[in-house]
């Protein structure tokens, strides 16, 4: 019998019934087309989750009923910061996903010089939403129980004020210094450009932010595919890949 991870942002506890939110609902009831008396999983962001049981389906709910808690932690021990250049559909949701499943801890959308996305505030808060949505249905279908954060779109420099993680990197093709030599942290920042490439004067910038640069071997990746290479390294190096 399928079993699948619900997002449920509300109080959870043994025995209490809860309405699940209107995403939620609309996903159990009308697109996995769940009856009552079939079990689920929820969890709420908090940490752990609950086996439950649906109690009640109506044409606007869903309610159900929490029965044993799962103290089940899949987090990394490495905090991970993604700095994205924004990129073109599907290729930032793309990097999005992926960095979830990957073990990511938040994402922030950077405007920098090679950028071709230009979001006025009422698009970019439709974007963040539809990433927000895209981060939880893949912390359900991954099995993680913290949901990663996604802040609104900034601009470079902003970002690298606002770092304060034990290692940065800088990945770009102009450098050929590898991801070793270095002692295990428990955070990093990681910074990645558009399908252009940064520009030297932002590498620089980077740098003088003590990002060290970081190349992963000979060949160049995609915008997309950066974020995904270089999370998977680093959480094989100092995470919960072992």
């Amino acid at each position: 019998m399928r079993n699948p991870r619900i997002y449920a942002p509300v109080p959870l506890s043994a025995n209490q019934t809860v309405e699940l939110p209107e995403n939620a609902s609309h996903h159990v009831g009308r697109v996995l087309r769940m009856k009552a008396g079939e079990p689920l999983v929820l969890f709420n962001g908090e940490g752990g989750c609950w086996q439950a049981t649906i109690s009640e389906i109506t044409k606007k709910a869903v309610f159900a009923v929490p029965t044993e808690f799962m103290a089940d932690d899949r987090e990394s021990n490495l905090t991970i910061s993604l700095g994205q250049t924004l990129s073109r559909g599907e290729r930032m949701d793309y990097a999005i996903q992926k960095a979830v499943e990957c073990g990511v801890t938040e994402i922030t959308p950077l405007f920098t010089e090679r950028c071709e996305v230009k979001l006025k505030s009422e698009r970019a808060d439709k974007r963040i939403r539809g990433w927000q949505q895209m981060i939880i249905s893949a912390c359900e279908q991954c099995g993680r129980n913290r949901v990663p954060v996604i802040h609104q779109p900034m601009l470079l420099s902003e970002w690298l004020e606002s770092r304060s993680t034990e290692l940065n990197f800088v990945l770009h093709h102009r450098t050929e210094k590898a991801l070793e030599g270095y002692g295990k942290p428990a955070s990093v920042s990681l910074l990645i450009g558009p399908e252009g490439g940064l520009t030297a004067d932002e590498i620089a910038q980077a740098e003088a932010k003590q990002f060290h640069p970081l190349a992963l071997g000979p060949r160049v990746l995609r915008t997309e595919t950066a974020p995904v290479a270089a999370i998977s390294l680093m959480q094989y190096l100092w995470g919960d890949w072992k």
